[in-house]
């Protein structure tokens, strides 16, 4: 899988991608303009010190990106889509794009390809999840189809011993 945020404005939202990625070992791919520094404080807070275990790619703009990726298979993510997200078969090598914060995609690009749209369900009343949650949720759904390859599916406690919480008493 592949994310791809087009002209992402907050850093901590990019940083919260930025460690989603590093977890899934989901490649990222940045399309400028960035509403941020790369080296601003607060991506680099979000993503924690996970940048290590994530790649990246920035790109100029749209235009090079597909360029630079030509015959891809790709979904839009947008609260315009006809599709639930739930509804596509995903492929591993599938990009899922995401636009920025307080516009989403742009709408020609949504018309182009309206198939490749998908939407996260919502009330009508709510305009858009945050950006890194809705990331989150459309990549965890494709990496499920594929039975979470490549990921660890099963945690281990460490059998350290710390003071245990007042409230277990109470269960």
């Amino acid at each position: 899988m592949h994310i791809v945020l087009v002209h992402p404005e907050i850093p901590q939202n990019t940083g919260n991608i930025a460690r989603t990625c590093a977890a899934t070992h989901t490649p990222l791919h940045l399309i400028e303009p960035l509403g941020f520094s790369l080296a601003d404080r607060y991506l680099k807070r979000a993503g924690l010190d996970y940048w290590h275990l994530m790649t990246y790619q920035v790109y100029p703009d749209l235009e090079g990106f597909f360029a630079s990726h030509p015959g891809i298979r790709f979904f839009l993510a947008s609260t315009k889509a006809g599709h639930v997200y739930t509804d596509v078969s995903y492929q591993p090598d599938d990009y899922l794009v995401f636009g920025q914060e307080t516009r989403g995609l742009p709408e020609n690009l949504l018309e182009k390809f309206p198939d490749q749209c998908i939407r996260i369900p919502m009330i009508e009343e709510a305009r858009s999840l945050n950006l890194s949650n809705s990331v989150a949720i459309v990549l965890y759904e494709a990496l499920r189809q594929q039975g979470f390859s490549g990921l660890e599916k099963e945690g281990h406690l460490t059998g350290r011993q710390e003071d245990p919480a007042p409230w277990l008493d109470y269960i």
